[in-house]
């Protein structure tokens, strides 16, 4: 049988970075054996990146490094990366990396006339083998190239250096500057040389600054072609992929109570998926805090631990807030079941909203997570990076079997419009929506709730009144008046309309209950009046006849007697003479 065509063609070797993201989409890490740069303008992460790839190359799959920098010397590099939790002073003592500062001056370089790497091949070549280094971090090759004036000396000696490090088998990364324009590099000949090209790119939106990575080529391997956010955080280099996401987390049928009673019934009668995204979204003021913050005080209640992500108020304000409608989160903060994190959207990028977020979750391993609103999050309504860094925070939620609820401000909410779409357009995310709407009518505003969708489980297509008050929350069926749906005073009017109107007819009953009883009382007496004057009727005639059957009878024997008397026939009943 003829074996497939992938299976004989190899594949080829690659060194993983260790870090978050990028090994993913590389598919595995750098090419192995062959020099990959790094190149982006100042302050985008071209160090950080390269030293976390050498200090967990050494750390992770035994591979040591040597790092040759040519602008910071090696103690304020350490300084620098020990905010990252990097080490370096310890890794040299033990011989996984060696530092290297090589201090390069323009005018020296001037003054000696031609420039060639030799000398620098010779020290490299001792630092990688003085620890058996797998690993070589150049840090820049701007500053390895800068007294060179001749491009064609530049260009020669750049591809010897390449080539040099791939006679070693070195696993490199090269850092370098973004060139003018649109050149991607300074000289604009690395990136041709090089076996992989990064470029990493700091920009400012809005006031905020984010970071992105591209892997530009990657000879002889698939990888990921778009531009992924990095962030830099207390743990290291991370970038966050979205294409190479798999939707392969594991789900739960157990059921948690949302602590809303009526909510509940309305779902199904048992709430919402554990592990499930509910997204609750409404106007101002409709009431999406209350729910978050229930739920989040419900989980506490099952003793579960929670985390609440507030992007409009302060701690403190949510505390006493949410006191007006019986929920009081303070017991649950101060026995450790809670923990609310306050801040405002625009203090750090989406991207760095997210890493907090992972490294909380990760620490606090919350089973409930509220994040009020989401809509916060950007200060354009069309802002095209929430909905993919929302999409990243909601399956790391899901893969970690976390019921996360997120509400939104939508605009409009007048009932009579449609449902309108989530402002970050995530509803089609999201396995349970709740839509909140104001509904204004008799001169009054109330609140409404209904479920558009739950995903997995039968649940009510009713509108329900939503109601806030000092004993709770409360849904309460609604009036339908004409084509209106009644709510608040008109509600309670319909009610005691309705509780008015039940009454009289229930009196007017009575009223016709009581005129036919006495109406059949009466006819009753009649009927028993007619039978005892038929009844005297009946004895008066039995009376007189039984009179007059007596007299009959006394005449006849009268005449027989008579009769006898004078010997003659006695007459037989019925008057005729008895023959002798």
């Amino acid at each position: 049988m003829r074996k497939k065509q992938s299976e004989s063609l190899p594949t080829l070797s690659r060194a993983p970075t260790g870090i978050d993201g990028l090994d993913e989409i590389t598919g595995g890490g750098l090419p192995a054996g062959r020099p990959t740069l790094v190149c982006g303008s100042a302050g985008c992460g071209k160090t950080m990146l390269a030293m976390e790839f050498l200090v967990r190359g050494a750390t992770r799959y035994g591979e040591p490094g040597v790092f040759m920098m040519f602008e910071e010397n090696a103690a304020e590099l350490t300084a620098n990366v020990r905010s990252l939790g990097f080490d370096l002073d310890t890794l040299a003592g033990e011989n996984q990396i060696v530092l290297d500062y090589v201090h390069i001056d323009r005018s020296e370089i001037e003054e000696t006339g031609d420039y060639d790497l030799e000398g620098l091949f010779i020290r490299l070549g001792h630092a990688v083998d003085a620890i058996g280094a797998k690993r070589v971090v150049l840090d820049s090759v701007e500053a390895l190239f800068a007294g060179i004036q001749n491009h064609a000396v530049l260009r020669a000696e750049l591809r010897r250096l390449f080539r040099w490090l791939k006679a070693r088998g070195l696993t490199a990364i090269i850092t370098g500057e973004k060139g003018e324009g649109a050149a991607i590099t300074r000289y604009g000949l690395e990136e041709y040389v090089a076996d992989c090209v990064i470029i990493l790119d700091q920009r400012i939106r809005d006031q905020i600054c984010t970071r992105r990575l591209r892997v530009l080529k990657y000879r002889g391997t698939a990888h990921g072609m778009n531009e992924y956010p990095f962030l830099i955080g207390a743990h290291g280099f991370s970038v966050l992929p979205i294409t190479s996401l798999q939707l392969d987390h594991e789900v739960s049928s157990q059921r948690v109570a949302t602590g809303i009673p009526r909510l509940d019934t309305m779902l199904g009668g048992q709430g919402v998926f554990r592990g499930s995204s509910v997204l609750v979204s409404g106007s101002a003021g409709t009431g999406k805090s209350s729910i978050a913050a229930k739920m989040v005080e419900t989980a506490c209640r099952r003793g579960e631990r929670a985390l609440y992500f507030a992007y409009e108020e302060s701690t403190a304000q949510i505390v006493r807030n949410m006191r007006s409608v019986d929920i009081d989160l303070d017991p649950w903060v101060k026995k450790g079941l809670l923990q609310i994190h306050s801040s405002r959207p625009t203090l750090q990028g989406l991207e760095q909203h997210l890493v907090v977020m992972h490294d909380l979750v990760r620490a606090f391993r919350p089973a409930v997570v509220a994040v009020d609103p989401i809509s916060n999050l950007t200060m354009a309504q069309d802002d095209a990076q929430v909905k993919p860094t929302l999409m990243r925070l909601i399956d790391f939620l899901k893969k970690e079997q976390i019921t996360a609820v997120f509400t939104s401000l939508t605009e409009g909410g007048d009932a009579t419009t449609t449902p309108e779409e989530s402002q970050v357009g995530v509803s089609s995310l999201m396995d349970t929506w709740l839509l909140l709407r104001n509904v204004e009518f008799t001169g009054e505003r109330n609140r409404t709730i209904y479920v558009l969708k739950s995903r997995g489980m039968a649940h009510s297509n009713q509108v329900r009144e939503f109601v806030l008050s000092d004993k709770g929350i409360d849904l309460v069926d609604v009036y339908l008046g004409g084509d209106r749906v009644l709510t608040g005073s008109a509600r309670v009017s319909q009610e005691m309309q309705e509780l008015a109107t039940a009454t009289l007819r229930g009196q007017d009953h009575d009223r016709k209950l009581r005129h036919l009883a006495s109406r059949r009382r009466a006819i009753e007496a009649q009927i028993a009046a007619l039978q005892a004057e038929v009844e005297a009727e009946t004895e008066e005639v039995h009376f007189v006849i039984a009179q007059e059957t007596l007299q009959v009878n006394t005449t006849h024997q009268n005449t027989d007697a008579m009769a006898q008397k004078r010997g003659g026939a006695v007459r037989p009943p019925g008057g005729s003479k008895a023959k002798r």
